[in-house]
């Protein structure tokens, strides 16, 4: 078998890339529970037919409370506050973010706009609900837009929030329900200096703030039942000290669940992202009030934490307490074997109207009715016996009819002896991914792309003409490589074509206005403003994209745009641009003229957020403009000899070389 460079060349490849992919599997891996005999025996609640043991919250994120877009989300903000929350009663309601929208009328410039968070703190002071509920909010990466430090004036969230005025940043609160107690951790993940839009995506947590957490998740295990932790940013958005958010927040054994938002679902791709993070707690985003109109209803019941998200005005509620749902187990968490010790099935339904009727079924089995508690009216129960369910995953059907006429049922797998599910894989990667580290090496992968395959083209044709040897290949992929051959080897374009990337890399990306009154720095690896070191996470995203959408394309256009010449021409005088009709020349270049409108839009998008200055004393925005004239020209105007030398070595016959009479030696 003929070993050749090729073969050897594909197999370190797809070596790399199955480390890549291995990595990846197993950072985003959970382990696999199995029953419950091979775990240590725990003490547990009988599940009964109780109303103690028994509390429940809501969860609403990403508001986006705005003064010019989509009056409606306010209108049935107050109709939620007034409404909803009279239904359910929660004990508390966690505001997970992104209260006010912060954003121009253009939606691109973005500053603090204090009528919006006026609109926000007069839709709480006319809740007459929250007389009994304790609202509990947190910033979001919008309430921080253009906020030069907590302290500042522009920092709103201090005089409109229900918590600004005692928690300028992360907080605690211990609430009690029916003997037990319940802490609440809020995680204020905004950087001290609020960047404006778009820089100011992810979120960093001091070490100082860290040792403050730290202090609150030991509070919170040695006086409190149960921890809840809420937050705007997922954790796969932080920054932070080691040994890092995630081990904080599951440090603590009563630790159940991390509630974010931040994603907005990926505009409705991803509308489950759920995962048990490897440090043994939930992590749970959810999807935005903005556009969807969504929130969340969680309980923990005898000791199992249990959720449904839902829509607004979207009655009955059903949300099933026990049996737990299959998926979201923490065996190392909660007393899960209590389901198998249980006497009761347990739903709590919530409507504005009257239930007319609560029906379950068990698998394929019969419907039959559920009875409501006498001392709690939102929880409804059914005796059960476990063990007729001891093996496996079986399914748990609920049906409830309301006095208004509406129905809702839902179907939730469970298991008794600790069978578990798979959670997506989408949601665990952008749930358990470091999402700055991510950004790190999709940059770093486009910019050796940018530039190692231009370099390698151009040794390589030193060797080739210095043995005189032209390449005969052809099909398609020779072709392409032929393309990319000619334009690694004419100095005009390779010289500007491969600094634009390793630029991008080192040098700094624009000076501006990053925050109102503040001048900052922009280098892909951080920000410097106002004498603090914002660093880079987002930055490597937003350049890994410049790279994908402009880099590449300019490469390939610019490529074909010269082999198209080479191919088509036979000599200087049919380049003639007068005798070349004029629309020709347009649908020629209709790839540079894309590429060239693109870039004034993002150079225009570019100065909304951040100014004129930034656009000048801007290379991340200026320098493709110029670019792509500059091969545009250059393409079409470059005398044809040179292209010849570029591409000598790429002779298709013998007999073209001789019609051609390239030279051999003659570099551009």
């Amino acid at each position: 078998m003929k070993i050749t460079k090729a073969g050897i060349t594909a197999v370190i490849l797809i070596l790399m890339l199955s480390m890549f992919v291995a990595n990846i599997a197993n950072l985003i891996y959970i382990s696999d529970y199995s029953a419950f005999k091979d775990s240590k025996k725990r003490q547990h609640l009988a599940i009964t037919n109780s109303t103690e043991h028994l509390m429940w919250f809501i969860q609403i994120s990403d508001l986006h409370l705005s003064i010019f877009q989509d009056k409606e989300r306010i209108t049935e903000f107050q109709e939620f506050c007034d409404q909803t929350l009279k239904v359910i009663q929660p004990l508390t309601v966690l505001a997970t973010g992104d209260l006010t929208d912060s954003k121009q009328e253009d939606t691109i410039g973005s500053k603090q706009f204090e009528e919006e968070w006026k609109k926000y703190k007069n839709v709480l002071d006319k809740c007459n609900s929250l007389q009994n509920i304790r609202w509990l909010d947190i910033r979001g990466n919008h309430d921080n837009f253009d906020v030069p430090g907590v302290d500042s004036s522009k920092n709103y969230f201090r005089s409109y929030s229900m918590q600004g005025k005692s928690h300028l940043r992360s907080y605690i609160e211990i609430l009690s329900k029916g003997g037990e107690k319940y802490a609440f951790i809020g995680l204020d993940a905004c950087p001290d200096q609020g960047l404006k839009r778009p820089f100011n995506f992810v979120g960093i947590i001091q070490e100082k703030e860290m040792k403050e957490l730290d202090e609150m998740s030991s509070k919170a295990g040695s006086v409190a039942n149960y921890t809840i932790w809420f937050g705007h940013y997922p954790t796969s958005c932080i920054l932070s000290h080691g040994p890092g958010i995630r081990p904080t927040i599951g440090s603590a054994q009563n630790s159940v669940a991390y509630l974010c938002g931040h994603f907005h679902s990926m505009l409705g791709f991803v509308p489950n992202m759920y995962t048990i993070q490897r440090d043994g707690f939930l992590e749970l985003e959810l999807s935005d009030w903005k556009d969807n109109r969504m929130y969340r209803v969680a309980a923990i019941d005898h000791g199992l934490f249990s959720f449904v998200d839902v829509k607004h005005r979207e009655w009955p509620l059903i949300l099933i307490t026990n049996p737990k749902h299959a998926l979201y187990q923490l065996h190392d968490k909660e007393p899960t074997e209590a389901i198998r010790h249980s006497s009761y099935i347990r739903i709590l339904v919530f409507s504005p109207d009257n239930i007319l009727a609560v029906r379950i079924k068990l698998n394929d089995g019969a419907w039959t009715n559920c009875y409501q508690s006498k001392s709690e009216p939102h929880l409804y129960l059914h005796e059960w016996n476990p063990d007729y369910y001891a093996n496996g995953l079986h399914n748990i059907h609920v049906s409830v009819l309301d006095e208004a006429g509406r129905e809702r049922s839902i179907t939730q797998p469970f298991s008794v002896d600790g069978s578990s599910m798979k959670f997506g894989v989408i949601p665990r990667m952008l749930l358990m991914l470091n999402f700055s580290a991510s950004l790190q090496i999709l940059f770093g992968v486009a910019t050796v792309l940018s530039v190692l395959p231009l370099c390698f083209l151009r040794f390589v044709n030193q060797k080739y003409l210095a043995r005189k040897k032209p390449m005969l290949q052809n099909g398609w992929l020779n072709s392409w490589v032929r393309c990319l051959w000619i334009l690694a080897n004419i100095d005009r374009f390779f010289i500007p074509i491969v600094l634009y990337p390793l630029y991008i890399a080192a040098g700094p990306w624009a000076i501006g206005e990053l925050i109102e009154g503040h001048i900052g720095v922009i280098f892909i690896w951080g920000i410097f403003i106002n004498g603090t070191y914002i660093p880079g996470s987002f930055t490597y995203g937003y350049g890994f994209v410049q790279l994908l959408f402009f880099q590449g394309p300019l490469v390939v256009f610019t490529a074909c745009a010269l082999d198209r010449r080479l191919n088509k021409s036979t000599n200087e005088s049919n380049e003639n641009p007068s005798s070349v009709d004029f629309l020709r020349i347009i649908f020629q270049n209709l790839p540079f003229i894309v590429i060239l409108v693109l870039q004034l839009g993002m150079a225009y998008a570019f100065w909304l957020a951040y100014g004129t200055m930034s656009v000048i004393l801007g290379p991340i925005r200026l320098w493709p403009i110029l670019l792509t004239i500059w091969a545009c020209y250059h393409a079409n105007t470059i005398p044809l000899r040179k292209i010849r030398s570029a591409g000598s070595a790429w002779l298709r016959l013998q007999s073209a070389a001789a019609d051609y009479n390239y030279p051999t030696s003659d570099q551009s």
